[in-house]
């Protein structure tokens, strides 16, 4: 937007922890999501008898009886119990008896980052595949063992920068533990590693895995000692460009069927694949690397023997020499050939349903026959080849939810969910977000083919929202406008998404473009529109997060970036609130881009249509702002001053963060306590369905 807009506010607070929870549960900060859920229940943790997988022990160096320890087999002589909450997790983990520990639903991390730290004795398994841990992941220290780490999905406390020196937030950290077993999970977009073995830990089995999204993936060594032994089979490592592992000092490096893919095309590039360093021994069989660079490489003092591995487009180093060890030795395993890896990992590894799933069948059984999956694929092998001719299939006033399953790939089409289409999910089937993007390139100019008249900036949505209850995840929505190329074009508004409807929840997507970007409106401007959107990216440079509605921005990343012509300047927010509602709230997040230093404001006020009776409001707390935020990070817009709407921070961080002035107000603590995520979502909990 730049002099435009269509859009509202609320007033009433409470207090802020995880996700916007009632106030019953705010304390113990946890939201329930994914396809197995255990409906939420004020109650801290239940426990049940163990479940016939809780048995199960570890296969590879995890299973070789040594240190005091006969292999790794968890917490399967406790109890077992069910934890919703991170209060809840941290309580079980730490204790000093052992336990299952079922994680049914999903825990977000507070503070971004947090690891927490697990006792000897433990597993902790997902139910089904809706076990997720978001933005922090699990510390074992010197002297852990017995600890199994299954089904889970650990993902999202990156922090924006790519390289990431400053935040040491792993998904798995282990300093000093052994026999431990990570099995069956889906490991992403982390600020530092998905796997860390360090410090001598040893007797590791990691397996079934997969490991995608993330620069330095999987990191082992750390002393000089030649300590550690280590078994990594079935793992597929997926967009990661280096540590893929790097294997520093282990005594014995087992790898096996492992898939190492660099998909072309994509913004991450592998560095290196299998790297053996210092004094390690590695066996690396039957393995099949595709499109990596630099797969396997070793150190002059390290050892690699290879045998059976595929290398198909693989470019650089690939490198073996010196003997190693006889993994069966140690432990019995079974090879399976190295051509059916990518298909075998493709569809095997993270997270399954069939483990630790405790949902009754009574409730599953609901949940089938309340939910329908309509498929959409490019490549024809699915219901439907466009998004908008699945939307079209689901029955008008539909009383219950609608999944559209979108496959991998870029479809071009505008979309629109009409207003008589509720309880509709977008879901990307890929392995990340960027695997599924629907993109246009639609701007407020760009004629209509009927001839009448030009789309405006609503109508250039790539896909507009119009039905309450929408939910959208794991996927790209994107708008291509190239405004270098349409400088004869008057109105490059170009909006990608726009939400004109309440309860929408965006959880792990990319929203896209240049000028307003993200447009979160309501139905009307007495209409409430309540819009989460959570572990996400949202991507502009010209008041590219706007409207009327009541909107968070919560544990995401905000990136800023140059104009068409290479300058640098822009503003994040422009809201449109009415009167005596919430606008928009930017908590817990990053905000930063490649673009110049002190040239972006952090919001203006719009009066849509010069409507004097708005009250635009934008609270931006507890975020990291780099150094492209103004020292006076508001200002006046279409002759309206801010300083006569709502515009305010609280305990940002950060080279863009300041102290309190006239022109760049703080709420205190007592106001700061009535402007939460909770107070912003109105006794709306966002739950994914």
């Amino acid at each position: 937007m730049s002099e435009h807009r269509s859009t509202a506010r609320h007033r009433r607070p409470g207090k802020f922890l995880a996700v916007g929870l009632p106030l019953a549960l705010t304390a113990a900060g946890a939201l329930v999501y994914g396809t197995d859920v255990v409906p939420q229940r004020a109650s801290a943790a239940t426990t049940a008898a163990a479940p016939a997988w809780a048995t199960a022990t570890a296969d590879g160096f995890a299973s070789v009886d040594a240190l005091g320890q006969n292999g790794t087999y968890g917490g399967r002589d406790g109890r077992t119990v069910t934890v919703r909450t991170q209060a809840d997790l941290e309580k079980y983990a730490t204790a000093a008896e052992p336990y299952v520990i079922v994680v049914a639903g999903t825990i977000m991390m507070n503070p971004v980052g947090k690891e927490v730290k697990v006792a000897s004795d433990k597993t902790i398994v997902g139910s089904g595949t809706s076990g997720h841990i978001v933005g922090g992941g699990f510390f074992l220290g010197q002297g852990v063992h017995n600890v199994i780490i299954r089904n889970l999905t650990i993902r999202d406390a990156y922090q924006g920068v790519w390289n990431d020196k400053d935040h040491d937030y792993d998904a798995i950290q282990m300093d000093g533990a052994h026999h431990v077993w990570i099995d069956h999970n889906d490991l992403r977009n982390m600020a530092d590693g998905l796997i860390d073995v360090r410090k001598d830990s040893t007797y590791v089995t990691v397996s079934w895995n997969r490991l995608s999204q993330n620069n330095k993936t999987f990191g082992i060594g750390w002393t000089e000692n030649v300590t550690t032994d280590i078994t990594i089979h079935h793992n597929w490592f997926r967009e990661t460009e280096q540590r893929n592992p790097s294997t520093d000092n282990a005594a014995h490096a087992h790898l096996y069927n492992n898939f190492l893919e660099d998909v072309a095309g994509t913004s991450i590039n592998s560095s290196y694949g299998n790297y053996s360093r210092g004094g390690t021994r590695m066996v690396l069989e039957n393995s099949y690397f595709q499109g990596m660079r630099n797969p396997v490489i070793k150190d002059a003092t390290a050892t690699v023997v290879q045998r059976g591995n595929v290398f198909s487009g693989t470019s650089g180093r690939n490198e073996s020499g010196g003997t190693a060890f006889d993994p069966k030795a140690y432990y019995a395993y079974t090879l399976d050939k190295a051509a059916d890896v990518p298909s075998l990992l493709k569809s095997g590894t993270g997270p399954r349903s069939s483990i630790g799933t405790t949902a009754s069948a009574a409730e599953a059984s609901t949940k089938a026959a309340a939910a329908t999956t309509l498929t959409v694929a490019k490549d024809g092998s699915g219901q439907y080849r466009t998004v908008q001719a699945a939307v079209n299939a689901v029955p008008a006033n539909n009383a219950s939810r609608v999944v559209i399953s979108i496959k991998p790939g870029t479809y071009r089409e505008t979309v629109r969910v009409p207003s008589n289409k509720p309880h509709v999910t977008f879901q990307g089937t890929g392995g990340s977000r960027k695997d599924t993007v629907i993109v246009y390139n639609n701007a407020a100019g760009t004629p209509k083919p009927d001839g009448s008249g030009t789309y405006g900036t609503s109508g250039s949505a790539t896909v507009a929202v119009e039905a309450d209850d929408f939910q959208a995840r794991n996927l790209t929505v994107s708008n291509d406008f190239d405004e270098g190329a349409n400088q004869s074009l008057s109105g490059h508004q170009a909006v990608a998404l726009r939400t004109a409807a309440d309860k929408v929840l965006l959880d792990g997507v990319i929203v896209e473009g240049d000028q307003d970007t993200l447009l979160l409106d309501t139905a009307a401007k007495d209409k409430l529109g309540r819009v989460y959107v959570t572990n996400s990216y949202v991507v502009g440079n010209v008041d590219f997060i706007f409207g009327r509605a009541t909107a968070v921005i919560d544990r995401s990343v905000i990136t800023l970036k140059k104009r068409w012509d290479g300058t640098s300047a822009g503003y994040v927010t422009a809201p449109s609130t009415a009167a005596n509602r919430k606008g928009i709230l930017i908590a817990n997040s990053t905000v930063g881009g490649a673009v110049s230093d002190r040239t972006f404001y952090l919001g203006r006020p719009w009066h849509a249509g010069g409507d004097a009776s708005l009250d635009p409001q934008t609270t931006v707390r507890n975020t990291s702002l780099s150094a492209a935020v103004r020292t006076t990070p508001w200002t006046d817009m279409s002759g309206f001053s801010w300083k006569d709407d709502r515009f305010a921070e609280y305990r940002n961080t950060g080279a863009g963060s300041g102290t309190a002035s006239s022109n760049r107000p703080h709420l205190t603590d007592a106001q700061a306590a009535d402007q939460e995520v909770a107070d912003w979502l109105a006794g709306w909990t966002p739950t994914a369905s």
